[in-house]
């Protein structure tokens, strides 16, 4: 089983231009994965889910998508043909953005995996912490639990980014604690905590960056890890590989690396 994240940027679109979009498409097309989750899927329902018609076809999955209906910044999963999908939820009233949840038959595991898409909100840590409180809901240790996404926080695993003291304070805010003295890693603790294992961490990748892209430097980020792929103990010891994806694809196509996954 081969999952993948990504927040996208606007889904890959800059007002018309469509170009990040295909990037994005040539990207997934390239690494197949079985479940691709993804932030930032921006219009997909819109005009009668035209755009999510057109993602399903370019990727050759069936998507579902969370309507965030505050932001616009939709959260979504989507599934090859190889996986059965057996419920699906969304959560856009705790959440700043949406939570996609969506509970699959997967060949050759014994029982459902539960996928939740996260979108945390950017702008302060301590909405971020009421956020993770919500997700702590699902990290059930005995059964198969995946969540990925783009979480706007520092893990308590990695070092603190480099740079922050440069940022405006406006953007240097969403990171630090209320006295500004320290890097704010609550979020990611209260997850620890609660039960989800941090794949970057268990493959010893925890320090290798997903923002900003290369193409997206002078931006409201400073290079660290922002987006993850965490699970329950059950499913973190069918874990094989995790990678940050960083090619001339990526670089462009976003101000997110991708992180991919996969599972014996």
């Amino acid at each position: 089983m081969k999952v993948l994240t990504y927040n996208t940027l606007f889904g890959g679109f800059d007002g018309a231009d469509r170009r990040r979009f295909e990037a994005q498409i040539e990207l997934i097309r390239a690494t197949k994965p079985d479940i691709l989750l993804i932030q930032e899927a921006k219009n997909a329902t819109a005009n009668g889910s035209q755009l999510l018609f057109q993602m399903e076809q370019a990727f050759e999955m069936r998507g579902f998508i969370a309507n965030a209906p505050h932001t616009g910044q939709n959260t979504g999963i989507f599934i090859n043909s190889s996986v059965k999908p057996l419920s699906f939820e969304t959560d856009s009233v705790h959440f700043h953005h949406a939570l996609t949840i969506l509970k699959l038959d997967v060949p050759n595991f014994e029982k459902p995996v539960t996928f939740i898409s996260a979108h945390l909100c950017p702008f302060g840590t301590h909405v971020r912490l009421t956020e993770a409180y919500y997700l702590v809901n699902y990290a059930e240790v005995q059964n198969y639990v995946l969540l990925a996404g783009d979480f706007n926080s520092v893990s308590p695993y990695d070092p603190d980014p480099q740079g922050l003291n440069e940022l405006p304070s406006h953007f240097r805010t969403r990171y630090v604690t209320s006295d500004g003295k320290a890097v704010d890693k609550r979020t990611l603790e209260t997850l620890n905590q609660a039960g989800y294992m941090d794949l970057g961490h268990h493959f010893g990748q925890n320090a290798d960056s997903t923002v900003p892209t290369a193409t997206y430097k002078d931006s409201e980020f400073v290079p660290f890890r922002s987006d993850y792929i965490l699970t329950t103990k059950a499913l973190q010891e069918r874990a094989i590989s995790y990678k940050v994806i960083k090619n001339d694809l990526t670089d462009i196509a976003s101000d997110h690396y991708p992180v991919i996954a996969e599972f014996h």
